[in-house]
């Protein structure tokens, strides 16, 4: 049974991951989890910074056990991409990632104090992503230092291809580093349907 707590901080992520972290108050997520109204500050003291901390936590936790169950280089960078492309996909473009999300909108000189520790959330899962995929990589056979090279690449172009998908509402960015990314891994891309055919 999921608690009250715990649905808080997942609804704190999925709200994020469509609106952004600026436009989430504690209130939505109140709201979406159907949590009890005063329990935001009972469940978080730490208020908003805390709640997005968590939620970042959790996104970053839940991305890196969907790479951990890849057995391949090109299994993860498919389930990723599947992923990712499907959420798009039911979400009307809506969905993106959090953990840009924070890092992107982090950006408030005057609000150093509470944007720091969620950027340095945000931080730390990108790195976890990039050291399990690097760790695959090199179980795959690629050197280490190629291998981080790669990671690094996988990460950054999916999530610039999910951004590019959301503003232009058609999934072709995101098939496009998928296949550049497959030929890179030495694996030809599956043939989708562009949008037109669906």
């Amino acid at each position: 049974m999921v608690s009250p707590r715990e649905r808080m901080v997942v609804s704190a992520a999925l709200l994020i991951r469509e609106r952004g972290a600026h436009p989430t108050a504690i209130a939505d997520v109140l709201e979406h989890s159907g949590a009890p109204r005063g329990s935001a500050y009972h469940y978080f003291p730490g208020g908003r910074t805390q709640l997005l901390c968590e939620a970042i936590d959790f996104v970053g936790n839940h991305i890196a056990a969907r790479i951990q169950k890849g057995h391949s280089g090109i299994e993860i960078l498919d389930r990723l991409v599947s992923d990712y492309r499907r959420e798009l996909l039911d979400t009307d473009y809506r969905a993106g990632c959090p953990v840009v999300a924070v890092s992107v909108e982090a950006g408030d000189p005057a609000k150093q104090e509470q944007a720091a520790p969620v950027t340095e959330r945000a931080a730390a899962a990108f790195g976890r992503w990039n050291d399990l995929i690097a760790a695959q990589l090199i179980a795959d056979g690629i050197a280490a230092k190629r291998a981080g090279e790669l990671a690094m690449l996988v990460i950054t172009a999916i999530e610039g291809a999910i951004v590019v998908a959301r503003a232009s509402r058609d999934v072709k960015p995101l098939d496009l580093v998928h296949h550049q990314l497959r030929a890179l891994l030495g694996v030809s891309a599956p043939e989708r349907k562009s949008e037109d055919d669906q």
